[in-house]
């Protein structure tokens, strides 16, 4: 396991037991790699940092937006903690950085995002229970809660496929069409590249593990180079 002082000093909170700050880093599959150096491993903390989200997440928003319906509040609260927000979030502190995984998962690409977004989670769970809710809400507010700018400004929590085709057909009387541009890395790890045209211009790229994702990250970008914000 890497030092994790730096660590500590990038999130700006010292845990008073480090023992579950290196348990954040234990994948299931490196411990089915090391059978008996290291015996736990970060699925539990993931589980109560989620929880621990939920919460902080759903309050942050009642907060925020008084005239949302509960509705635009559920799709929003969606947006800002699915795999994708989280793995952000976990890329920008480099949690991977200190991951310990098997070698198969090291080598993966499709498995990645959702690890990143696990691990998330996990160090979430860790500052709950080192200290308290409001550390762990503290830690969100620094870490997490700014991107729902973004995610609001963009309409991310409208589905993005269906935004980009109303925009398309009042904008432009056009039907967007996605088209498949091509895939990188190995059969079992492939990652997609989809095309998003309106006519035959080429509008924006996704990239995802899966063709209709990838179609989701298209219609994304799309919204973004069109300025249909």
């Amino acid at each position: 396991m890497k030092d994790l002082d730096n660590f500590e000093k990038k999130i700006g909170y010292d845990f008073k037991n480090k023992e579950l700050l290196n348990k954040v880093f234990i994948h299931r599959s490196y411990i089915n790699e090391n059978h008996g150096k290291i015996k736990e491993h970060n699925e539990r903390m993931e589980f109560l940092g989620d929880a621990v989200l939920e919460l902080s997440v759903t309050r942050f928003l009642y907060d925020k937006f008084p005239q949302k319906t509960e509705g635009d509040l559920t799709a929003i609260r969606s947006a800002l903690v699915n795999t994708d927000s989280l793995a952000k979030k976990a890329e920008e502190l480099n949690l991977n950085d200190y991951l310990l995984l098997s070698k198969g998962e090291k080598d993966s690409i499709k498995g990645r995002l959702h690890i990143l977004a696990n691990t998330f989670e996990a160090l979430v769970g860790a500052i709950y229970l080192d200290s308290d809710f409001d550390k762990a809400n503290e830690f969100l507010k620094k870490y997490l809660f700014d991107y729902v700018e973004e995610i609001v400004k963009l309409k991310l929590y409208k589905d993005p496929k269906s935004y980009f085709q109303e925009k398309a057909q009042e904008n432009n009387g056009a039907t967007p069409k996605y088209k498949l541009m091509g895939h990188k890395g190995p059969d079992h790890d492939k990652i997609f590249v989809m095309g998003l045209y309106l006519k035959e211009e080429l509008i924006a790229e996704g990239e995802s593990s899966s063709k209709q994702k990838a179609e989701v990250e298209a219609a994304k970008n799309g919204l973004e180079k069109k300025n249909w914000v």
